[in-house]
């Protein structure tokens, strides 16, 4: 997996004083976890934003504070938006340790062409948009995929046991649960239904 950087800065401002921050075009970050200090920093505001596109909140970030030599592994772990306008306003980063497995939410998108949406004129709908994984922080992948190809009638359900993992990493969401399937208009359905009792008095 690419490791993206981050450097931040230590923040002295705090309270209501980040304001201030804001004003200045910087947001103030906060970095905690398991064997380290918690810290209160801040970061430009561009940047920080040019991150959150890359990472989201499944990747791994390398984060450096200025005047210390430390590396920390870090996901997002929060992120606040002011309502109105939705400027940034603050982000939480949660250091992670490389030997302990952890849960995240990775995206799940569709791949492939369904013959059976095709025949039938449905579309593929799909349900879940993201997985719940477990596995280490960084063999968690970035986005997972599930071939359509598998859905050739209406019956056919897609699931989340169905979801190819990489080595390495576990399904946390209920295998069960159902990933996409394909959906016909009603009428469609209908005519379709008609259609095979015709087939079979014939």
């Amino acid at each position: 997996m690419e490791k993206v950087s981050l450097p931040l800065s230590s923040r002295s401002l705090q309270g209501k004083k980040v304001r201030l921050l804001r004003k200045q075009g910087l947001t103030p970050v906060h970095l905690y976890g398991p064997g380290i200090d918690s810290y209160s920093l801040e970061c430009p505001t561009p940047v920080l934003m040019g991150i959150l596109g890359q990472i989201g909140t499944h990747s791994p970030v390398l984060i450096t504070v200025d005047g210390e030599g430390d590396e920390y592994l870090a996901f997002v772990r929060e992120t606040q938006w002011e309502p109105v306008r939705g400027d940034l306003l603050h982000v939480d980063f949660l250091r992670a340790e490389l030997t302990r497995r952890m849960t995240a939410e990775v995206p799940l998108s569709l791949v492939g062409e369904s013959a059976g949406a095709a025949e039938f004129g449905g579309t593929v709908v799909q349900y879940i948009y993201n997985l719940e994984v477990e596995a280490l922080p960084l063999d968690i992948p970035a986005q997972l995929e599930i071939d359509t190809s598998a859905l050739t009638d209406l019956e056919s359900v897609l699931r989340a046991r169905d979801v190819t993992l990489p080595e390495g990493v576990s399904l946390i969401t209920a295998s069960g649960d159902p990933v996409a399937r394909i959906e016909v208009a009603k009428e469609e359905e209908e005519a379709a239904e008609e259609e095979e009792v015709g087939e079979e008095d014939g």
